[in-house]
């Protein structure tokens, strides 16, 4: 699960990084060049709670690997700017599961906004145009290809291209008028014949706004308010204070606890992100618990009973006899399996039972 942390210049998302990866990459710099790389376990209380149960000699956590990549250069006549990226650091973007958008909404006289006001809408757009545009150039690029392909190769080959031009030629009108390709409905096998061209405008969003220390008091409104007039698919909007959450990842407990209550925080701002993170990524976890681990394994939502053995090891789903299932609550009422299958909440479910979020499972198979 891989994200690409993205903004403009001074938007703070190196800040965002640090706080997300209890990193400590140079910030302040309104954006240089440099790549930075760090992943974050996700929160699961859940994990805790079941290791007070089993006593393992570990706990094994679901985690997201977060990209701070550089802002791109702004774009201009004949000159795509995403594309004078680095080939490496382009590469790391396209290949990002989701984007994590930080957009400035904070004012500070010692770090001047670059364009010389701060306006979270206007940034948030800018930045939307770029990756449009970057899309626009890979697509009419190969769109360009196919049509000069013509008649060639084979019926089979021909027959294909033409598929995949229509489709391109599809995508491209929305695309124009500036709606994100997330937005459109694919079948199955268009999503398949593009997956190859990783477009940025594809890839689900979330919109984090930067604010300052005094607008924590309405963090949530000015989510809101952004969130009202961002009507895109697949997209999430949430605020936080990117300086103050790494201050407060640089304190001992107890004396965040104390800062937090001072700023009227009720939870870290850190644990609310990385949570919509996973849930951006259209994920949810099923446990599997015992003496030597209690441990989240991530899967997309929908996933089957076999999905859930092969993301454990490939052996499991090709020996899938049986899953033996119990939700975590009655797990956690009952405290031991063998009291969950003596009271009925143990259940047998073959290969295309559908796992829920916090089943805990173990995999009955053949070697």
């Amino acid at each position: 699960m891989q994200i690409a942390i993205v903004g403009l210049a001074g938007s703070g998302k190196t800040t965002v990084f640090n706080t997300l990866t209890r990193g400590h990459a140079q910030t302040g710099g309104y954006g240089g060049l440099e790549l930075h790389v760090g992943t974050v376990k996700v929160p699961d209380e859940r994990l805790d709670r079941l290791a007070e149960i089993f006593k393992p000699r570990k706990i094994v956590h679901a985690d997201v690997t977060y990209f701070d990549l550089p802002a791109p250069p702004a774009s201009t006549e004949g000159r795509v700017g995403t594309e004078e990226l680095p080939a490496d650091q382009l590469a790391r973007l396209r290949e990002a599961d989701a984007l994590l958008h930080v957009v400035r909404a904070f004012e500070d006289p010692a770090l001047p906004h670059p364009d010389g006001s701060v306006d979270a809408w206007r940034d948030l757009e800018r930045l939307d145009l770029e990756f449009t545009l970057a899309d626009l150039s890979v697509m009419e690029k190969r769109i360009d290809r196919l049509k000069a392909a013509g008649h060639h190769g084979t019926a089979a080959e021909r027959d294909a291209n033409d598929r995949e031009l229509e489709l391109l030629e599809r995508l491209h009108r929305p695309l124009t008028e500036g709606k994100p390709l997330r937005e459109e409905s694919l079948a199955a096998e268009e999503e398949k014949s593009i997956r190859g061209f990783r477009f940025l405008t594809q890839k689900p969003v979330l919109i984090l706004l930067n604010v300052g220390e005094s607008d924590l008091p309405r963090e949530a409104e000015i989510a809101a308010e952004i969130a009202g007039r961002y009507k895109h698919e697949r997209t999430l909007v949430d605020a936080l204070s990117a300086k103050i959450e790494m201050e407060l990842g640089e304190l001992e407990p107890e004396e965040a606890a104390v800062f937090m209550d001072e700023l009227g925080l009720a939870e870290s701002s850190l644990d609310r992100v990385l949570r919509l993170s996973y849930r951006l990524l259209g994920l949810i976890s099923f446990l599997t618990a015992g003496p030597d681990e209690v441990r989240a394994w991530p899967i997309p939502d929908g996933s089957n009973a076999v999905d859930a053995a092969g993301a454990i090891h490939t052996d499991l789903a090709r020996g899938f006899i049986r899953a033996e299932v119990v939700s975590y609550e009655d797990l956690l009422a009952l405290k031991t399996t063998a009291e969950a299958r003596k009271h009925g909440k143990l259940r047998s479910e073959g290969k295309s039972y559908t796992v829920k979020d916090g089943d805990v499972i173990e995999i009955l198979f053949s070697r």
